[in-house]
């Protein structure tokens, strides 16, 4: 899909098309994977078929839907205290788990199951032509004073896990060593955490979910907690939302973890109209380390306003490329006043702009056409 754009597609009929997955006794089996699953949806075994490798730790389950009672001792709906892990229940209840799609392009089970008359209903996506696996979950939730998490204990070697936070990530212990590690049994994380090897690693992404934890390599996220002070009826009734997992060659900078996230959060979606053929793209940039994150109307309405960002701590030349002239561009703070941030060398050449930004560097742009 062009950046910050549109393509025209054509659907067309076509026969005999060869179907990449295989339903088992025991699971399915996809381009990428043999997973065995168990009657109650959960994944025993992720064997990745590329790397040779099983992705869960032995005797582990992975997609473990389990609610805590959680019952901190002050600011009820904010807070989570450590000793929450000392009760909870896996959601297992009359699970039914059904195939109820396999195309060419995805395969879908979908699972239903209860805790407490609390319904669950998930449908998890494997996918032909990615590695992504995606859980679309809907919970009916009634229970107050408790939280639900979804566990995926992977095996992979190492001491730390990469976060993603707005514009940018940063990277946390798992272990508890230290007084200071113990205290953070839940760290904040926006669309996405990581647990990488040389060589190898996992990608837990979510579409609106931001409590994460990975204590002894088990990635796992808060989906809800229904708190009672100060709003008694906190995150009861209907939730709707999105996670998944995605296992990976070489590390999450290799593995493009960040475009899979924003692919996961900002989807394409599908109307109707246009030529077959057509396409697009408002503004692009040819570093893929380099997300254009922002593009907006300038606020006193001189020109329009572009934000990027560096995600990968790599210095980095960029070229951005316009649909059309580029008359001005001036780099600007983050409100917009003109000011320049070290030596960016910034040249416009017609409808491309070159400059550089540094690791981790927010650069914003005010452009007139």
């Amino acid at each position: 899909m062009p950046s910050k754009g549109y393509k025209a597609l054509e659907a067309t009929e076509v026969e005999n098309v060869e179907n990449p997955f295989a339903i088992t006794a025991e699971g399915i089996i996809t381009p990428h994977y043999i997973i065995k699953i168990d009657d109650k949806g959960q994944f025993t075994s992720i064997f990745d078929k590329e790397a040779g490798r099983e992705i869960l730790q032995e005797g582990k389950i992975g997609n473990e839907l389990r609610v805590y009672e959680d019952k901190p001792r002050n600011f009820d709906n904010w807070n989570v205290d450590a000793y929450y892990t000392e009760k909870s229940y896996p959601v297992v209840e009359n699970a039914v788990c059904e195939w109820i799609e396999k195309g060419p392009v995805r395969a879908t089970l979908k699972v239903t199951k209860n805790l407490l008359d609390n319904p669950f209903v998930q449908l998890i996506h494997f996918y032909a032509d990615s590695r992504r696996i995606d859980f679309e979950t809907e919970v009916d939730w009634k229970l107050s004073q408790h939280l639900c998490k979804v566990h995926f204990p992977v095996d992979i070697h190492t001491d730390e896990a990469t976060f993603d936070i707005q514009f940018g990530n940063l990277t946390r212990k798992i272990h508890q060593n230290t007084s200071w590690d113990e205290a953070r049994f839940e760290s904040c994380a926006q669309k996405w955490m990581d647990l990488s090897e040389g060589g190898y690693g996992v990608s837990l992404m979510n579409d609106c979910k931001y409590g994460h934890s990975a204590l002894d390599r088990n990635m796992s996220i808060t989906l809800f907690k229904a708190g009672t002070e100060p709003f008694e009826k906190a995150d009861l009734e209907r939730h709707v939302f999105t996670y998944a997992l995605y296992p990976h060659m070489g590390t999450w900078k290799e593995a493009d973890t960040v475009q899979e996230s924003f692919d996961l959060n900002v989807a394409a979606h599908a109307v109707k109209g246009g030529k077959a053929g057509d396409a697009f793209s408002f503004l692009s940039v040819d570093q893929k380390n380099v997300v254009l994150e922002t593009v907006k109307a300038a606020e006193d309405g001189n020109g329009i306003i572009v934000r990027l960002y560096e995600v990968a701590n790599k210095r980095t030349k960029v070229t951005l490329q316009a649909n059309a002239q580029i008359a001005t561009m001036k780099e600007t703070n983050l409100i917009e006043e003109d000011a320049e941030f070290g030596k960016t060398g910034l040249k416009v050449e017609g409808d491309k702009a070159s400059f550089t930004i540094l690791p981790y560097e927010i650069k914003t742009f005010r452009i007139t056409f």
